[in-house]
């Protein structure tokens, strides 16, 4: 099992796709866990990076320390990575609450991001927060996945659920997670919490890197508003909206091809 240890931590990770290609950094999302499948490795990242990718502090298989966690340490615990890793500047990719982490990051260690590509994110502050998802915490499980789908595409509309209650029933089963331990659970709690406290809107203009924004039309997690806002503090950034919600990643097939050809382009001009 792949473990970087690291001073504060050991920290599960995994690389793979295209040896061939640029290391490429890919932060996960909200609960993110390398267990669960499809994930990262399996889009068309794999085909052309050398992804790398980890369960974050508290998550999956990386350490759980007691304690309450903080944006800067989940910023710091990927510098530590690449440390380990022995990589010194690569390309960043943070999605959803990665994007999140991709903002401190840059920000505390900018001089180890190449380019850096925030999808379906939010700066807090001034710039709008992403939905506060630990308030669905205490629903119910069913509960907490209708509502957690209706905010994260806001095509879930009750017509559409109404006109569509096969699709609408499958989509609620495919979120209902089966719970992980008390530790686990405990480590996901303080990720809600640490993303609670996130607030980068007024530190943004010191990002001088490439960075390229990526949103859903359709997402209320992160509204499009939410996106314009990075887009107006981020000097030089640029903005690609695709069809889809929170996850038009894997909604529009236009995105990963769009994200790839940016990432490529910005490796070759570096």
């Amino acid at each position: 099992m792949p473990v970087a240890k690291t001073p504060d931590l050991d920290i599960y990770y995994e690389r793979g796709g295209n040896a061939d290609g640029p290391a490429v950094l890919f932060i996960s999302g909200s609960g993110g866990d390398l267990r669960n499948k499809p994930n990262q490795f399996d889009s068309p990242l794999a085909d052309h990076f050398d992804l790398i990718s980890y369960d974050q502090r508290g998550l999956g298989r990386t350490a759980k320390p007691a304690g309450d966690y903080s944006m800067a340490q989940y910023a710091d615990d990927a510098a530590a990575l690449l440390d380990c890793l022995g990589l010194q500047r690569v390309p960043v990719i943070g999605v959803s609450f990665g994007g999140m982490v991709g903002q401190e990051f840059a920000l505390r260690h900018g001089d180890r991001v190449q380019a850096l590509v925030l999808a379906c994110t939010s700066s807090g502050g001034e710039g709008g927060a992403s939905f506060p998802l630990h308030q669905l915490q205490d629903l119910a499980p069913h509960e907490r996945a209708e509502q957690h789908l209706k905010i994260a595409d806001l095509m879930h509309t009750g017509e559409w659920i109404r006109d569509n209650p096969q699709a609408w029933e499958k989509r609620v089963a495919l979120s209902l997670r089966q719970p992980g331990s008390a530790e686990e659970q405990a480590g996901a709690a303080k990720q809600l919490e640490a993303r609670r406290h996130h607030d980068t809107y007024a530190r943004l203009p010191q990002l001088n890197m490439p960075v390229l924004l990526a949103g859903g039309e359709r997402d209320g997690i992160a509204p499009v508003a939410n996106m314009q806002a990075l887009q107006a503090r981020i000097n030089g950034s640029e903005l690609a909206l695709f069809a889809g919600g929170h996850m038009f990643l894997i909604q529009d097939k236009s995105a990963y091809p769009y994200i790839i050809q940016w990432l490529t382009d910005k490796s070759k001009t570096a």
